[in-house]
Order: structure tokens, then sequence, then C-alpha cells
């Protein structure tokens, strides 16, 4: 069984460095990035299982990167992360195809079971969509 591939994007270097030891331990190849760009980059050399997301940060932020991210019709989950969200904001991301939406501070456990839930969405996707491919 391969490793469940997750990329961290926030600006916030030292979360970043925390939560990806953390999600290491717990069996996750992480990749972190500071910035929606590097994100964008990443997926595009190596496919991910489900992606972290910050709402805040400079240059990129959440929203526009999730909608770059919708547009490159990968598989992977994408999981809103932020210490800044609102309902609003939340529903908005929802609407744009997001996983979850979660607020800093996050519960390691809360995080791993949203986690879990968006690698177990991704797989129904692909398997709806290797399907689809064999009926036609």
């Amino acid at each position: 069984m391969s490793s469940k591939r997750i990329l961290l994007v926030d600006d916030e270097v030292a979360f970043t460095h925390s939560l990806s030891r953390l999600l290491l331990v717990r069996g996750y190849e992480v990749k972190a990035v500071d910035n929606g760009k590097d994100a964008l980059r990443v997926l595009g050399e190596a496919p991910v299982d489900a992606v972290v997301l910050d709402l805040k940060m400079p240059g990129m932020d959440g929203i526009t990167t999730l909608e770059e991210i919708q547009q490159l019709g990968l598989f992977a989950q994408t999981i809103i992360l932020t210490g800044h969200g609102t309902q609003e904001t939340a529903e908005k991301a929802k609407k744009m195809g997001a996983h979850d939406f979660l607020t800093k501070p996050v519960d390691l456990n809360e995080l791993t079971a949203s986690i879990e839930g968006a690698l177990k969405k991704k797989t129904r996707i692909e398997t709806k969509a290797d399907l689809g491919g064999m009926i036609r």
C-alpha cells in the first residue's frame, strides 16, 4: 500500500513544519509549501491525495488557489484550514469543491478524520471515473 500524499499550503512555516512532522508520524507522506503558486507547481509535478490549504496567504489566497486546483481537474481533495474563518467563507469554499473547512487551532484528531474522509471521497471519485471509462 502506498503512502497517502498530503500537500500542506500555509504561509506560517513553523506551523507547517510542526504539522508535517505530526502527519508523518501518522503515516502520511507530506509536502509543505508556503504559497498558492508553489502549491500549483507541486500539483503539476506529482499527484497528491489531499491538500490542506490556508485561507489567508500573501499573493494568491486560499480561495484563488482552490479555484486553480479545481480548474486543474485533479482528484485531490482540499481541506481549508484557517484562523480567519467565517460561515460565509466556509460555505463559499464548500460550494467551490472544498471537502472540509476547519479553523485553527485545529485538533490533530479532527484534522486526521477530515483527511481520512477526503481520501475516501477521492477513492470513490476515482473508482467512479474508472468505471465510467470502462463503460464507454
